[in-house]
């Protein structure tokens, strides 16, 4: 009873805090004539509850594409069409057709915010706790609670969701089916990846992991017996689950065509989301390799479109090889749980349309190793907020991100001990350290400086956040301090990178792994 007293007792917590943030500002407030993400998701309610599923994705006189049109994968339709359904029983004009474009009132912002919340009560808080609680270096009541408390307490999640306006459940079932593979149900976790696939296109950031630890473990099984008998049995899940995601869609080669054009829009170029029109102005902030070279070279004049995508997909493929190779040779669950980690951080900073809201597609698997490597995994998801900065402050979430991103350090920093936790064996670098024979002494001093440098990272997103709140740009870079955010945060993803591949490629020992035969 004790544990579940704790747990339930970290749950009101996290719901209070993301209740608290729900009360300000959203995506797009009171911005005609596209409003935000806000507007985007009550669109979609419009379309999916008045129109006919043929024409949600099709550009006619009731459905202007060019206007918030569905661009994710059927799950998220089939997911408006049941709020939109609520919606309608509650007030028809919330989901008029064409004359609830761009709505906004009291109760239904309270709608809006609600149907999140359930989205998180029935799907991403629930995996959370279970998924804690599944873990052995968590066994102690305390400290299951603690891990729930700091992976739920994450401030960018709760500020994108909750604040900004966004649904958590392809991250909340990706979480069920990692919760589903750590207990060997890997039909169930391969129903759960697809349904997450199907909600949300971006969780291909996740979809190689998945792909290569379960191949491992059928090569691991013999694929001339028992491996080759769940190789069939996984291939047939995941052709079923598809097949029954795209039903409506089928019977027609065009709806489904049209579908993956609204899905995969790869004609708009690698810079869509992200490009710098020039070095002093840049409409969408994201903290990859592309915006921040874009700052000194202005790589879209230099390089055709299909050059740019061709290159995308190299630097993509060759940074997120390494792990999966390792993965798939020697599959464990602790190695797919940190690849999930390399290769969402590879395809965040290498891939092209890169959102910043990406960033949470790698903070959600930091979190699932918050109780192996403390130090690391809250320097990671506080850099992670921080590079939300510039969106969150367009959606006048400062507060929020003011309040929730100190209290969630100082979370971590009760619960973990973290700055206690800095040595080589802690962040799991003792292997890196004993291959390189002559160079061993160095890292007697090693804790010491990795404090050094988290301190001095904190100084500088103390001072980027207030400077980005406070002070006036300069006339002729208006863009200054959005860059600025968007540049550091990229050189300390590209270190966490490098650092994720070293410990993967590095273990050896797969520590407290169940054999898989």
């Amino acid at each position: 009873m004790e544990k579940w007293s704790l747990m339930t007792m970290t749950v009101l917590l996290a719901l209070t805090v993301r209740w608290a943030v729900s009360l300000g500002s959203y995506s797009g407030a009171g911005k005609p004539p596209m409003y935000g993400d806000y507007e985007a998701q009550r669109h979609w309610q419009e379309i999916t509850y008045n129109l006919p599923i043929r024409q949600w994705y099709f550009n006619t006189s009731d459905n202007n594409l060019l206007y918030w049109g569905l661009d994710y994968p059927p799950l998220t339709a089939y997911h408006s069409f049941v709020c939109a359904y609520i919606a309608k029983l509650i007030n028809p004009d919330w989901v008029a057709l064409h004359t609830s474009r761009g709505y906004e009132s009291q109760p239904h912002k309270l709608f809006m915010r609600t149907t999140v919340f359930v989205a998180d009560l029935l799907v991403y808080i629930p995996a959370v706790i279970l998924y804690c609680f599944s873990l052995k270096e968590t066994s102690a009541k305390k400290k299951a609670s603690t891990c729930a408390l700091c992976i739920l307490l994450y401030p960018g999640l709760i500020l994108i969701d909750h604040g900004h306006f966004q649904y958590p459940l392809s991250l909340g079932l990706a979480l069920w089916a990692v919760l589903c593979l750590s207990h060997d149900w890997d039909l169930l976790g391969s129903v759960a990846f697809c349904l997450a696939l199907n909600y949300k296109q971006m969780e291909l950031y996740h979809s190689l992991p998945f792909f290569c630890y379960l191949l491992g473990k059928c090569f691991k099984k013999g694929l001339k017996g028992k491996g080759l008998v769940l190789l069939a049995k996984l291939a047939g899940t995941v052709l079923v689950s598809f097949a029954a995601c795209w039903l409506p869609f089928g019977t027609d080669v065009e709806q489904i065509m049209q579908v993956l054009r609204r899905l995969f829009p790869i004609d708009r170029g690698l810079f869509e989301a992200c490009m710098f029109s020039s070095p002093t102005h840049c409409p969408d902030k994201v903290a990859n390799i592309w915006c921040t070279l874009s700052v000194l070279i202005k790589i879209k004049n230099v390089i055709s479109p299909r050059t740019q995508l061709k290159l995308s997909f190299a630097v993509t493929f060759l940074s997120l090889l390494p792990a999966c190779i390792k993965l798939t040779v020697q599959p464990s669950l602790r190695g797919f749980k940190f690849a999930l980690v390399s290769c969402a951080l590879s395809f965040f900073l290498f891939s092209f349309q890169v959102h910043e809201k990406s960033i949470l597609l790698v903070s959600v698997p930091v979190c699932l190793i918050i109780n192996e490597i403390p130090f690391m995994a809250t320097w990671f998801l506080l850099v992670s907020t921080f590079s939300l900065l510039p969106l969150l402050l367009k959606d006048e979430l400062l507060l929020p991100y003011a309040v929730t991103t100190p209290a969630f350090l100082a979370v971590c920093l009760a619960a973990f001990s973290i700055l206690e936790k800095t040595s080589a064996e802690d962040l799991q670098l003792k292997a890196f350290s004993l291959s390189l024979k002559g160079y061993v002494s160095w890292f007697k001093s090693f804790p010491r400086i990795v404090r050094g440098l988290f301190l001095l990272s904190l100084a500088l997103m103390a001072i980027l956040s207030v400077l980005s709140a406070a002070v006036p740009p300069p006339q002729h870079l208006p863009d200054l301090f959005p860059v600025a955010v968007a540049v550091v945060s990229c050189l300390h993803f590209l270190l966490f990178l490098v650092y994720f591949n070293v410990v993967i490629l590095w273990d050896s020992k797969n520590r407290g792994q169940k054999k898989i035969s």
